[in-house]
């Protein structure tokens, strides 16, 4: 895939999304409907984040070596926690208190030193109640009538899913640009790659990762990625 052309098609997919996002949000505050992410808010920048090769090689572009350096040095951490979850579940909560925080957040200011490029899960993943319930445990810790007025809360809001407080119709605007992606893709790939944010930034760097990709085949390229020692499902996704 040609670098320069897939980044700007994925950040033209970005604004769409940026402006759907802005008139949905309109609408619903403007109904008395209430959004708790606010700039300075990182609660959420320790979660596994998926993302598309595409935007992978997008972010990639604009940052610095240092970033580079520290986004290695969390893959890193990323593969370790891959190889010790035993499921899903251990997996996030692996990712959440082992893996830690993105390296691209400023800890300081609570923002994004990369956020024009931040991936489509990190824009549309918005919290519709206090952001306390966003980090670990949050959802977990609530006992008693606080459970309770939780569950009841996501089950009747109409603007989440029934099971967690992020609203899910800003998810739902966010399908176009997946869709496109993955279009992408499938053009000069011959199949999908989706994987974990920190990972797949740093493969855009790795010769033998990028040498893989050519086999087209995606089970041919799962076995040339094992071969070279760069394949976890739980990390890499070839569809």
């Amino acid at each position: 895939m040609n670098a320069q052309d897939t980044a700007r098609e994925v950040r033209k997919q970005y604004a769409r999304y940026d402006e759907r996002a802005r008139s949905w949000l309109s609408a619903y505050t403007g109904r008395g409907g209430r959004v708790y992410c606010a700039s300075g808010c990182f609660r959420c920048c320790d979660m596994p984040i998926r993302l598309s090769w595409p935007e992978a090689l997008t972010i990639a572009q604009s940052m610095s070596e240092d970033q580079h350096r520290d986004m290695h040095a969390h893959a890193r951490k990323v593969w370790a926690n891959a190889h010790c979850a035993k499921n899903l579940d251990e997996y996030v909560r692996g990712h959440r208190s082992q893996v830690g925080f993105c390296p691209l957040l400023d800890r300081a200011t609570g923002s994004c030193s990369q956020y024009a490029d931040r991936p489509t899960r990190c824009r549309d993943t918005y919290s519709g109640l206090p952001a306390q319930l966003c980090a670990p445990g949050g959802v977990e810790g609530l006992k008693g009538q606080a459970r309770r007025d939780y569950q009841r809360e996501v089950r009747t809001n109409p603007a989440m899913d029934g099971h967690s407080h992020y609203l899910a119709p800003l998810e739902d605007l966010s399908l176009p640009a997946w869709d496109r992606f993955g279009a992408m893709m499938r053009r000069e790939l011959g199949f999908e790659l989706w994987g974990d944010f920190a990972f797949l930034v740093c493969m855009t760097r790795e010769e033998d990762f990028v040498k893989a990709l050519q086999e087209r085949d995606p089970g041919k390229v799962i076995r040339a990625l094992r071969k070279a020692g760069l394949y976890h499902p739980e990390i890499v996704q070839i569809e």
